[in-house]
């Protein structure tokens, strides 16, 4: 009976249900940490210096960014669900495990391990979801799973709110707990898509070997663009999602408490607004111009440059939240729009690889601008360094208007 729902037609919008829970998970997991600094500092003291909690931040993102491309070669290679189903467990593991952790050494580990198995999901969802969605709703509902991360993002902001409360062991036990859980109901649900070979597969005598695939991927100029249009805006986005509670304390002078639930919630629901804006907007547009998708993630990013400036600068509520509501519509249209526009330059079968390395591109610059924001607390310049990562957005800006020209559309994939 279970295996009849792959069948039924709302079954595709079941999947991106589905994984909306382990985006939500994925996100809050890791976005809990930025929160509960303040209450962990007082076990640990090692952690009472922003360059050192910066440190814990980046090895996420450093062992992250090295196994995207792995986990997307893997997901075009093998059966993605239990991918999904197998990293949701793990990384859920060691949420719990964080929970009973006393020293920073053991943290370092956790979440080391926490960032090689969140590697594994977001390049094996998209590549599912966009096989199970064609191009016209495949922003909206790349957009809809998106607003998951956000919603993790705001949740993982009450970190702070629930260890000052129970205790941040507590919290991080809790968390864990759901997503080992919701791994379990993930195992049942959750079905692999069914695919008929394309011609070019019928032509061939196989998937093509590992190396002939990554230089397909990389014979396209567009590709390489496409890394830095990707890159550039993961430098603020990743320093929103694990230094916007600490620039919120710091700029409008509110305690931890307030400031994480205050900065995520503006976050992720400005986001959600995005996604679903640019989702629509760019299903319609790709339908009139093949540059359609691309448009609408110029207008995205071109909300953010202002926005960083006025987060960076700004030192009162309407402007830091007004900043903060800008570039969460913006970055919400942009991201809704990443796996879309790739559909239109790479095939099928190798989505989920580039979608990797693109990950990998835009994690890494998301770890060196975390240690980097670490090092301006530090030196008391925070501010600052959120207003100049407006200019690497704009010139990545530039470079997808004037460069970025898919010749097809993916919408009869």
């Amino acid at each position: 009976m279970i295996t009849s729902l792959r069948h039924k037609s709302f079954y595709p919008w079941l999947v991106v249900a589905l994984l909306w829970g382990v985006a939500l998970l994925n996100y809050m997991d890791r976005q809990m940490l930025s929160t509960m600094r303040d209450a962990m500092q007082i076990d640990i003291p090692v952690l009472q210096s922003a360059e050192t909690f910066g440190v814990l931040m980046a090895v996420f993102l450093y062992i992250y960014g090295f196994m995207s491309p792995v986990a997307g070669i893997v997901a075009d290679r093998t059966n993605r669900k239990w991918l999904i189903v197998g990293s949701l467990f793990v990384w859920s593991a060691v949420t719990y495990g964080m929970g009973m952790a006393n020293d920073y050494p053991t943290l370092l580990v956790l979440r080391a391990i926490m960032g090689f198995s969140e590697a594994l999901y977001i390049p094996t969802a998209l590549s599912l979801i966009a096989d199970y969605h064609t191009g016209k709703n495949r922003s909206l509902a790349i957009g809809l799973h998106m607003t998951g991360l956000y919603t993790g993002q705001a949740l993982g902001g009450f970190g702070a709110t629930l260890a000052a409360a129970k205790g941040w062991h507590t919290a991080f036990h809790w968390f864990g707990i759901v997503g080992i859980c919701y791994a379990l109901l993930l195992a049942v649900l959750l079905m692999e898509k069914e695919q008929a070979p394309t011609s070019e597969e019928k032509s061939s005598e196989g998937q093509l070997p590992l190396g002939q695939s990554i230089l397909l991927i990389f014979s396209h100029v567009a590709f390489w663009i496409l890394l830095f249009y990707f890159a550039a805006p993961s430098l603020p986005g990743w320093a929103i999602k694990n230094w916007l509670p600490t620039l919120f304390a710091d700029s409008l002078k509110i305690p931890m408490a307030s400031a994480g639930p205050l900065s995520t919630i503006t976050i992720a629901i400005s986001s959600f607004i995005g996604v679903i804006v640019g989702g629509i907007v760019s299903d319609r547009w790709v339908q009139k111009h093949i540059r359609g998708r691309i448009y609408t993630s110029a207008i995205g990013l071109g909300l953010t440059i202002p926005a960083l400036l006025f987060l960076g600068l700004g030192q009162t509520l309407p402007a830091v939240l007004g900043a903060a509501i800008c570039f969460g519509i913006g970055f919400g249209i942009f991201d809704a729009n990443n796996m879309p526009i790739l559909c239109q330059i790479v095939p099928n079968k190798l989505r989920a690889t580039a979608y990797g390395f693109m990950n990998m591109v835009g994690v890494f610059a998301g770890a060196a601008i975390t240690q980097w924001l670490g090092k301006f607390k530090d030196e008391g310049h925070f501010g600052l360094g959120f207003a100049v990562l407006g200019a690497a957005v704009l010139v990545a800006l530039l470079l997808q208007l004037l460069f970025l020209k898919p010749k097809m559309t993916a919408e009869n994939d």
